[in-house]
């Protein structure tokens, strides 16, 4: 017995590691701008600084540089680049001028250190900012002085975080890549949910829906990854040259991730419903197999809104939405208790559950809320509800 289950270990690992060299180069291909971004930065900052400045050693045109772009899963932030940059040319010059007025020795760094964090305070409340702030600060006070001035070091991170700002403005990494990347990952993500959604609800098993509840809650924070680096795209498309032709598909991306967040937040809910009924109510045979399909198709609507959103061709974008428009048309059909043979009150709840999702999804595709619910099926003359 033991020989035949020796193997289960060795292939766990191997798939692990595997999954691990994987997800590995996907970072360093996705990350490849962002590090050239770095290098050129910093070693540009201090090479102007040495050969055109004449500083010696300036050490910290690279170290504001560096700091000032950072490195960040959502994209680099203009905002953020400004704001480290400032904090650092002004924790070295703010360090500067005290060590002038009061010299060098450990209770002059503590001061330093905590009149530049309050300082920092006054001026922001920004983390990075005020982290910057007093770690320049502190730098200052704690290496010897610079042999070519006062200023010299305040020069420096000037020219670091004007080199930073320089190459995020000029060379920007593309505004519709990360976006994509990541709506590609929650409509993955919420299609599964539908789906183990819909076999839980097939099978009446309470296990699965439990299991299908628990993926669901995870994935706030894809959609939370989404949203900012929506924002970081929004910066680039508009302030970017090279990338202001592409503001109108942010825009689309941006419109698009508004419905299909509300469409997470109800799988969560729905998950949660289906969990409930399952271990307190019976649904009939037909009830069950017709919420299970409609579970299906949403899901195969959601992969379809997500296949659109995430080409670059605009035909090729378009031509997706009207499959899904399409799709959720006979879906939206179908969106009438009675149609679907359900007769409990349990029954009908789940089908008010997935209407509104049928029209959030239709909104993602371009339609407005007016034109969207002209999909459903009318309720008002159901007089059980």
């Amino acid at each position: 017995m033991s020989q035949a289950t020796s193997p289960q270990p060795s292939r766990g690992f191997n798939d692990l590691a595997r999954e691990r060299v994987k997800d590995g180069f996907l970072r360093v291909r996705t990350g490849i701008l962002q590090a050239l971004q770095l290098t050129v930065a910093a070693v540009g900052a201090f090479v102007f600084s040495e050969r055109i400045l004449g500083h010696h050693g300036p050490i910290f045109a690279a170290t504001a540089a560096t700091v000032a772009l950072g490195f960040s899963k959502g994209g680099i932030r203009y905002r953020r680049v400004l704001e480290v940059a400032i904090g650092c040319t002004l924790g070295i010059l703010f360090a500067e001028l005290l060590t002038h007025w009061i010299g060098r020795g450990i209770w002059q760094a503590a001061v330093v250190m905590l009149l530049s964090v309050l300082l920092a305070q006054f001026l922001d409340s920004g983390v990075l900012f005020t982290t910057q702030m007093a770690l320049q600060a502190l730098l200052v006070v704690m290496l010897p002085p610079p042999v070519d001035g006062t200023l010299t070091r305040s020069i420096d991170a000037m020219i670091g975080g004007a080199f930073a700002l320089l190459l995020v403005y000029l060379i920007p990494t593309d505004p519709r890549r990360q976006p994509r990347e990541q709506l590609r990952k929650l409509t993955t993500e919420v299609s599964e949910v539908l789906r183990e959604a819909a076999e839980a609800v097939r099978r009446d098993d309470s296990q699965a829906a439990w299991h299908c509840l628990v993926r669901a809650r995870k994935t706030q924070p894809i959609v939370d990854g989404v949203t900012t680096s929506l924002k970081s795209s929004h910066e680039i498309a508009v302030a970017a040259p090279l990338h202001r032709r592409h503001r109108s598909e942010v825009d689309e991306i941006a419109r698009a991730i508004r419905y299909l967040d509300l469409v997470t937040r109800n799988s969560r809910v729905l998950a949660r419903r289906v969990a409930s009924i399952i271990n307190h109510i019976t649904l009939a045979p037909e009830a069950l197999e017709s919420i299970a399909e409609s579970l299906d198709a949403m899901a195969d609507v959601i992969n379809t809104v997500g296949n659109g959103l995430a080409v670059a061709q605009s035909g090729a974008r378009d031509s997706y939405m009207r499959q899904a428009r399409n799709q959720l048309e006979v879906v939206a059909g179908r969106m009438h208790p009675d149609t679907m043979g359900i007769q409990t009150m349990e029954g009908q709840g789940l089908v008010l559950l997935m209407r509104p999702m049928v029209v959030d999804l239709l909104e993602a595709t371009g339609l407005e809320h007016e034109e969207a619910l002209t999909y459903l099926p009318r309720l008002d003359d159901w007089d059980r509800l």
